[in-house]
């Protein structure tokens, strides 16, 4: 049965769908900043001021109103995403660097909002990984694993001034990311077990990454019960890296990494909720984003056991965001009328 009009809209535009995003997330910052310092504040401000700045000069330059493009918020969850997956101490310029190559030629050189067909974030990430891959590796430990760690103003330092950088201190709180380790580590032909019992391995996961990603799933969930993001994308991409890793656990769990690692280590819950539900770059319809969810998961187990990158979200989500207008176009739902129905 099909409901006749008229039809009521909902009160989710633009900007409160971006609002929502920020705010919702929020518990996962703060629980970063627990672990890791305040290094993601100071680069979230400083990818914020750069994307509303490189906002209007490209707006500007296109002559186009500045006002309310800005008012979309859509720079702001741009800088807010690419900062998560900044390392916390990285220099000043990668999150400039980063943030204006994802709003000029993620969003603007496409024709802005509505036109880009990759995730503006995860392109200016990617771009980071490829083209700085010392300061997007030096990832830090928790806090709580050092006597002395970096305060507000020895983060700033770091951050901000590489001249009164102290070496010995920088070597001392960086490190490889848990991924990084266990993928590492099991080239070697370590045991896993003899693994998973270094320092920087919690409960589930990471020391610290475990949490952070239980606060991310918490504020996915609630975008999810208030209807401001479909359920199909995250769990495709949840579901489908936990049956890939299931399988292969299954057939050999002391090669391969258990699911719920794999689930609650990098940014497998953040890709889940809040890049891949990307509402420009994903999938339209049912079909095609339960099928767009499940390459980004299968794509993310795939190049994170046998790829050379340790957490792979963000080239899973661009190689899908690739394929998105051919599954739309396959999965598109049949015209009432039309195709042998009746009319």
């Amino acid at each position: 049965m099909i409901n006749s009009s008229p039809f009521t809209h909902k009160s989710i535009n633009l900007p409160f769908f971006m609002g929502a995003v920020v705010i919702t997330l929020l518990p996962a910052l703060f629980t970063y900043i627990w672990f890791f310092g305040w290094g993601i504040a100071v680069h979230m401000l400083i990818g914020i001021t750069t994307a509303l700045i490189t906002e209007t000069i490209m707006l500007k330059l296109r002559h186009r109103p500045v006002k309310p493009f800005i008012a979309d918020n859509s720079a702001i969850i741009t800088a807010v995403l690419l900062a998560f997956c900044i390392p916390p101490f990285a220099p000043w310029w990668i999150t400039v660097i980063g943030v204006a190559f994802a709003m000029i030629f993620g969003k603007h050189l496409y024709g802005g909002l509505g036109y880009n067909p990759f995730n503006p974030a995860m392109l200016g990430y990617a771009m980071l990984l490829i083209s700085f891959p010392v300061e997007m590796t030096a990832w830090t430990a928790p806090v709580q694993m050092f006597e002395n760690a970096p305060n507000l103003i020895n983060t700033l330092q770091i951050i901000l001034s590489s001249s009164i950088l102290d070496p010995v201190l920088f070597d001392a709180i960086t490190m490889a990311t848990p991924l990084d380790t266990l993928k590492t580590q099991l080239g070697l032909e370590q045991d896993l077990m003899t693994i998973l019992k270094e320092p920087i391995f919690g409960v589930m996961a990471g020391k610290g990454w475990e949490w952070i990603n239980v606060a991310v799933l918490a504020g996915g969930c609630l975008l999810m019960l208030k209807k401001i993001i479909n359920w199909h994308i995250p769990v495709a991409v949840l579901g489908s890296l936990f049956i890939m890793s299931g399988i292969f656990y299954l057939i050999d769990p002391q090669t391969y990494i258990s699911p719920v690692l794999h689930l609650f280590s990098g940014a497998a819950m953040l890709g889940a909720f809040y890049i891949a539900t990307d509402p420009v770059t994903a999938s339209t319809t049912v079909k095609g984003r339960l099928i767009f969810g499940a390459g980004i998961g299968i794509l993310t187990y795939t190049i994170r056991t046998w790829g050379g990158y340790p957490d792979a979200i963000a080239f899973a989500v661009l190689l899908m965001n690739m394929a998105t207008p051919m599954i739309d176009y396959y999965t598109q739902p049949r015209v009432f009328g039309h195709d042998g129905e009746k009319q």
